[in-house]
């Protein structure tokens, strides 16, 4: 059983930045793949970005390439999500995930173990 506890959510402008964290409490295994889901006010959960556990190979949606960046802390049983130039359109909830699937999914069906979200709204 993993437990995920995501922290770092606020409130910010536009064009700034925030670096949410998620940390596990459980065995987490070199298969598996973490990831950042966000729900946006009216939307459905949909997919930000996602790395694996040992290899760090990292994917992303294309509304956040080259503005987010999903990490890594093995020892710390963390993954971060740092989050640059947000707009407007980036506000939402974001969620920590964990799969057990070997395969990248961008399908939150996909994901095994969720924490509770951290709100991030961005307005000026």
């Amino acid at each position: 059983q993993v437990q995920l506890a995501e922290s770092g959510g606020e409130l910010v402008q536009p064009g700034g930045s925030l670096r949410l964290s998620c940390v596990a409490s459980g065995t987490i295994y070199s298969s598996d793949i973490m990831g950042w889901f966000r729900q946006g006010p009216g939307r459905g959960r949909e997919f930000v970005a996602a790395i694996n556990w040992r290899l760090g190979k990292t994917w992303y949606t294309d509304s956040v390439k080259g503005r987010f960046r999903i990490s890594r802390d093995n020892a710390e049983n963390a993954v971060y999500l740092q989050m640059n130039n947000l707009k407007l359109e980036d506000t939402a909830v974001y969620y920590c995930a964990l799969s057990k699937s070997v395969y990248i999914n961008y399908h939150p069906e996909a994901y095994d173990y969720w924490g509770q979200g951290t709100q991030v709204t961005v307005s000026s």
